[in-house]
Formats: structure tokens, sequence, C-alpha cells
């Protein structure tokens, strides 16, 4: 029964159900990137460089042979142009992750630079000196 319990405590630690939360949301961020690159970025793309298609691109080391029915080989290639929209992606994620880190600092560093008010002590410190001054001028 104790190993039930302890599962059930590491389960429900925040730290899991954190991650849990990351990786389903990374997920769905992922799935948004592939068709913003696959539907936006890349037709254009490939209407700019003449209708090439980068998913369709490969170097082929050894063509199919379906001549003879009964031995089939399939076609051997190098698919670069996966690799291609593959790297645009990681760029566009890589970009978008950046904007949202830099927003983040620059909301952290706005917290940061308000001034923490001065203690009573001070305060009343800084009264007294000021109504000395006031009193006894030089």
């Amino acid at each position: 029964m104790s190993m039930i319990k302890e599962f059930k405590e590491f389960a429900m630690r925040g730290n899991v159900i954190d991650l849990a939360v990351g990786v389903v949301i990374g997920g769905a961020f992922g799935k948004i990137v592939t068709s913003l690159v696959d539907q936006i970025i890349m037709p254009p793309i490939g209407m700019l460089t003449g209708g090439i298609d980068f998913s369709q691109m490969k170097w082929v080391l050894k063509p199919a042979d379906n001549t003879d029915p009964a031995h089939k080989i399939a076609e051997v290639a190098i698919g670069y142009g996966t690799f291609i929209n593959t790297l645009i992606q990681f760029l566009i994620i890589a970009f978008a992750i950046f904007l949202v880190v830099k927003a983040i600092n620059k909301l952290s560093k706005k917290q940061e630079a308000a001034p923490a008010p001065p203690p009573a002590d001070v305060v009343l410190l800084t009264e007294i000196r000021d109504l000395l001054k006031s009193q006894n001028p030089k």
C-alpha cells in the first residue's frame, strides 16, 4: 500500500503536473508551427523560387526498379527538402521563443526597476533632518 501512496504523492506534485501541462501545450504549439510553415510560409517561398516544393526535393542514390513485378526495388534517396522544411520550422520556433523570453524579461526588469519604499525609520530620520535644516538655516 505504501508504494501506491508514494506514487500518488509523486504524481500529484506541482512539478510533475506543470511538466505534463508543458508537454501538452508544447505538442499543440508544434502542430501550430508545422501548419504555419507548411501552409503559410512555404507556399510563398516556393512561388519565389519558381514553384519548388522543398518537401519533394531529394537526391536519388538508387532509382526504383519496378520492371520485374516479382522483384520490385524501392528507391533509395536522401530527402534534403524535408530537412530544409524542418530547419525552417526550427528557426520559426526559436524566433517565437526568443520573442516570448524577451517580453518576459522586459516585464521582469520593469518590476525590478521599481524601487522598494524606504523603511519607516529611514523616512522618520529624513523628516527629522529636513525639519532641523529648516530651523537652522546656514
